[in-house]
């Protein structure tokens, strides 16, 4: 019985050694001197194809490229979708989501999160003249998102007698309202509000009603990787007591810009 436990003990060091090192994701990305954050390229102002240069522009390009230069490395990005962002997180292809993610608890059992680094709320996007006022409105007809977003499951709760059709992407959920197809498209208010400025005619829409959840935005990354997760909540409220994030925010939401949101929350500090 003794050399069949000192045997399996044996097999049981071969079998360990023969793993690899755990892997320490900050520290490769430290060594490889790049950091690949999943993007979105087709929500205005957060992130885009800027139709000048053709490259990918927006609100959390630029706060991603600050927490790189914070970290000391160089941002790299890849274009993602509400439905594909946390599998190629996952799958090790981006190191970091920054896609207008809402941290919710559901989320937060496969992916950890950073600090909330954007809040908004969800709401309604509709035709001026539809007649559509509230979620309330929306009983027997058809609601236009995203998926993979928690706004398909927080209308659906918030209007059970409603159709919830899903897109790829928002603009796509627009098109169909353009069309007729819906008779809104749900979304947090500051992608709602991207949507509709962008287009030729955004008089003909109005971002409406109560808030039907709140939305907190956070950066996602694997489960664990906790050196990471600090390197990137410190560079976020370093940026925000600096007044970077400040400066940052205002370029795509100030006053002088179409997509003007008030920035009326404060950033979780830690002393």
């Amino acid at each position: 019985m003794k050399r069949f436990a000192v045997a399996v003990t044996a097999i049981l060091v071969l079998a360990l050694s023969a793993l690899p090192a755990l892997a320490n994701k900050f520290e490769d990305i430290k060594k490889k001197g790049v950091l690949v954050a999943g993007v979105k390229d087709s929500q205005p102002p957060f992130g885009y194809v800027d139709e000048a240069s053709k490259q990918i522009v927006g609100f959390e390009i630029d706060l991603m490229a600050a927490i790189a230069e914070k970290m000391g490395v160089k941002l790299e990005i890849k274009p993602v979708t509400s439905s594909t962002r946390i599998p190629m997180l996952s799958q090790g292809e981006i190191d970091v989501v920054a896609a207008t993610m809402t941290h919710s608890r559901e989320r937060d059992k496969t992916i950890d999160y950073s600090i909330t680094y954007f809040s908004t709320d969800q709401k309604l996007l509709v035709k001026k003249d539809g007649g559509i006022k509230s979620i309330k409105d929306l009983a027997g007809k058809k609601i236009g998102s995203a998926k993979g977003s928690t706004s398909e499951k927080n209308a659906k709760a918030a209007q059970p007698q409603a159709t919830i059709i899903s897109f790829e992407t928002y603009p796509e959920a627009f098109l169909a309202l353009k069309q007729g197809k819906v008779e809104a498209v749900t979304t947090d208010e500051a992608i709602l509000h991207g949507l509709r400025n962008k287009d030729d005619k955004p008089d003909d829409f109005a971002v409406v009603g109560e808030a039907i959840s709140a939305e907190p935005y956070g950066l996602g990354i694997v489960e664990n990787e906790s050196k990471l997760r600090d390197a990137i909540n410190f560079a976020l409220m370093d940026l925000w007591t600096e007044g970077k994030y400040q400066q940052i925010y205002n370029k795509w939401f100030g006053k002088d810009t179409k997509y003007y949101i008030p920035l009326t929350w404060t950033m979780e500090l830690w002393p």
